[in-house]
């Protein structure tokens, strides 16, 4: 019991933190379609991978969009419309946010779920919120950051695979070519 209301706690901490900056984010990510590659804020692109830094709040980020998505209902492919679909690695003095690894699926994840991460031959589990971040899912501690960011370091691609509210099972796979110099200078931009 006690576990599971720390686990909630830090969950919304971390939401918090994330809400303040996803919109800015996200805003900037929809000016132009596949922002990362038009943006104003965006400073650098390394490979698969482009980062971003805002300065109201002080923010950086490493991002990428996938390589290959594939939908599927009942075990059957199946084309849905989604919206930006996302992988970052964020940076954020002012709220403590050091390499927080976040995931927008481009729809609302059903309530309750959780978004599985598969790096090589490892995997980790994503938090998802039912609220006002239906969309988002992020580690559930900066330990579990850490250990996803040194796993995507390591690897060659990220296969996250999620569902949806209407019950559609979704997998993304993202290149992990160029995210450790992306997220080694979004770091390196946030340093405070």
């Amino acid at each position: 019991m006690v576990e599971a209301m720390q686990l909630e706690a830090v969950t919304h901490m971390r939401s918090l933190i994330w809400l303040s900056v996803a919109g800015l984010i996200l805003a900037v990510m929809a000016t132009a379609g596949m922002a990362q590659e038009q943006s104003a804020n965006r400073v650098a692109a390394n490979t698969d991978w482009s980062v971003f830094v805002e300065t109201d709040p002080t923010s950086c980020w490493a991002v990428s969009s996938p390589k290959k998505t594939v939908n599927t209902r009942d075990g059957r492919v199946v084309s849905v419309r989604r919206g930006d679909i996302l992988l970052f690695v964020s940076y954020i003095p002012g709220q403590g946010a050091k390499g927080q690894v976040s995931f927008t699926g481009g729809y609302p994840f059903a309530p309750g779920s959780q978004v599985s991460l598969a790096i090589g031959n490892q995997t980790f589990q994503l938090f998802t919120d039912a609220g006002t971040n239906a969309e988002m899912a992020w580690a559930p501690s900066e330990a579990d950051d850490a250990r996803i960011v040194t796993a995507m370091k390591r690897g060659s691609e990220a296969v996250l695979t999620a569902r949806s509210a209407r019950g559609t099972r979704t997998e993304d796979t993202f290149s992990l070519l160029g995210f450790t110099a992306a997220v080694e200078e979004a770091a390196k931009r946030c340093r405070k």
